[in-house]
């Protein structure tokens, strides 16, 4: 068998199919977890904390150096012909990306739950009582061995 008959027998196999089904449902997922975050939650909470925008949140480390400037940590000129932009730590980006995460780990925590739920064999049904009958046999059974 080559390489290429190698290659579809891998392809066609059933764990490498659910894989990429599974990539791309997550892909897809994820999108709509990241709009829920920054389109539906991040707005109204961003509201009761005084219209923050948490995307626009961050600190300006470096400011914009317009041409013919000098560099606040070179020292250098600014010569490209254009103003360099400013150094931003997008904090509020992270946070965005932090709350994403929480909601989709979440997620998948209840869809393993569930399914490891339906994977577990139903417990099996108690056995009946013994009869009275056949534990007198049994008591009467032990007498005679002693």
């Amino acid at each position: 068998m080559g390489l290429i008959g190698e290659f579809r027998d891998f392809i066609v196999k059933g764990n490498a199919i659910d894989l990429a089904v599974g990539i791309i449902i997550g892909a897809a997922f994820g999108a709509v977890v990241n709009s829920l975050v920054t389109d539906v939650i991040m707005p109204p909470i961003g509201a009761l904390m005084g219209g923050i925008d948490f995307s626009n949140l961050g600190v300006e480390l470096v400011a914009a150096v317009p041409v013919g400037a000098e560099h606040p940590i070179t020292g250098l000129t600014n010569e490209t012909g254009k103003v360099l932009d400013p150094v931003v730590l997008k904090y509020g980006k992270f946070i965005n990306a932090l709350i994403a995460l929480l909601i989709q780990g979440f997620a998948i925590f209840l869809v393993v739950k569930g399914i490891n739920k339906m994977r577990k064999p139903a417990p099996a049904p108690a056995a009946p009582a013994t009869p009275e009958d056949v534990l007198l046999l049994r008591e009467i059974r032990d007498s005679l061995k002693r």
